[in-house]
């Protein structure tokens, strides 16, 4: 399950189709060519992103690991 509290690291290597979800939304990420450390909550807070958008792209990208069968 992913969490507003998750490395980037840690969602990236699990969830590698995150990538392209984070990329939509400006969040920068590992794969994305960006090095970055922190949670998925500082990374989209460092955007401008508010508690409610975040919480958002959190429930977005949990449907897309349900979706996603290679994902662990």
């Amino acid at each position: 399950m992913i969490t507003k509290e998750m490395e980037i690291e840690e969602l990236v290597n699990s969830y590698p189709f995150s990538v392209r979800y984070l990329m939509t939304q400006q969040i920068k990420c590992i794969a994305c060519g960006e090095p970055i450390w922190g949670t998925l909550e500082e990374a989209a807070q460092d955007k401008g992103y508010n508690a409610e958008q975040i919480e958002h792209f959190v429930s977005e990208l949990n449907k897309l690991a349900s979706a996603n069968p290679t994902s662990d």
